[in-house]
């Protein structure tokens, strides 16, 4: 058995085959009938009114924000366990990330420290689904609207997960998608917006285009960037949507076959995760020697990754903030082989070997 990658993309001809049909047809290349395809795909899976995809993830978080008037000054509520991306979307435009503490057993944003958190600049608030877990959505709505915070869904590594029913990412004011290379589906890099507001969709459609007010013509009444697609990527998500379904009962299983194996292993961690709701992103283990335990299967030929760093931690903002499980999620978390293609061999070697290391 060779190297079992922490995590590496899948695509089979299906991609290679329709980006050569694309290619022979004289394609526009940058974003038109293919972009607009792939954003009606989006819709449809998630029940949106409005999609439009953007060259990343980080992007489409900073256009919500300014979609939605957030200027700079204004304090935007953050977890403090995500990846950096969150709150340097708003550091882009000068808005302040507040770093709030999160939940033991969900690592999203805990509702009492975002309260103790909130000033008069307090104008926004991002919650992160982690991994594709989520807290009481409801909660988090009814949280923003009695505190007038605009609320943003960064839903990244939550393609494929519900709340009720309801796809993460619709809960928001906005909700944003990542399709980076370790996401259940991927372009390479490429981000996504959903929301059912006609003013937030026609905005974000001119901040991502120069501020015209329509493809093809010159004419600009607001100010806007170059934050757009490519067809190119959409052949690609076009392909890669066509096998979700699949990749959403595979990712769930995965994690199913980990939760079976690994529970009576002392030593060993996971938090509760509804399968029937969530496609898990990564599996999550969290135990008390991360980086011996990482280590030790890298000798032994299994990749892993180490769990964010709490954000306030980072040299990049170094501030002061109590957020005591976010920072011993960060001391103990480790990412485990997740790849969607993981085969039951694969995931019995890394167990094995996690009962070696703490033999």
């Amino acid at each position: 058995m060779g190297f079992i990658p922490q995590y590496e993309p899948f695509f089979d001809e299906s991609e290679a085959k329709a980006l050569y049909e694309y290619m022979r047809s004289g394609g526009w290349v940058t974003e038109f009938k293919k972009t607009q395809e792939f954003e009606k795909l989006i819709s449809e899976f998630t029940g949106a009114r409005h999609c439009i995809v953007t060259n990343n993830c980080t992007i489409s978080l900073t256009m919500a924000l300014l979609a939605a008037g957030i200027k700079s000054g204004d304090e935007v509520l953050v977890p403090d366990m995500t990846m950096i991306a969150t709150p340097n979307s708003c550091k882009i435009f000068g808005a302040e990330p507040v770093l709030v503490d999160v939940e033991p057993d969900t690592l999203c944003m805990d509702l009492n420290s975002a309260n103790s958190c909130i000033t008069e600049r307090t104008r926004a608030l991002i919650y992160v689904s982690l991994h594709g877990r989520c807290g009481d959505m409801e909660q988090v709505k009814a949280f923003c609207q009695s505190h007038n915070l605009f609320f943003l869904e960064d839903a990244a590594q939550a393609f494929g997960s519900y709340y009720s029913s309801k796809h993460l990412g619709r809960y928001g004011d906005i909700g944003t998608f990542s399709f980076s290379m370790p996401k259940t589906i991927t372009t390479g890099q490429g981000g996504a917006i959903i929301t059912d507001n006609d003013d937030y969709a026609g905005k974000i459609a001119r901040l991502k285009d120069f501020g015209r007010i329509r493809g093809g013509i010159d004419i600009h009444d607001t100010i806007g960037y170059n934050f757009k697609f490519t067809d190119i990527q959409a052949v690609i998500g076009i392909e890669q949507m066509r096998k979700l379904a699949e990749r959403i009962n595979r990712k769930r299983e995965i994690y199913a076959l980990y939760v079976q194996k690994l529970h009576n292993i002392e030593g060993v961690r996971m938090l509760p995760t509804d399968l029937a709701q969530t496609t898990p992103w990564f599996v999550d283990i969290y135990v008390d020697k991360p980086d011996e335990m990482s280590t030790w299967l890298k000798e032994k030929g299994i990749g892993t990754r180490r769990m964010y760093p709490a954000v306030h931690t980072q040299c990049a903002y170094n501030v002061s903030a109590y957020c005591p499980n976010a920072e011993l999620a960060a001391k103990q978390g480790l990412w485990l082989p997740s790849s969607v293609q993981l085969e039951e061999k694969q995931i019995d070697m890394v167990v094995e070997n996690i009962v070696e290391f703490f033999k």
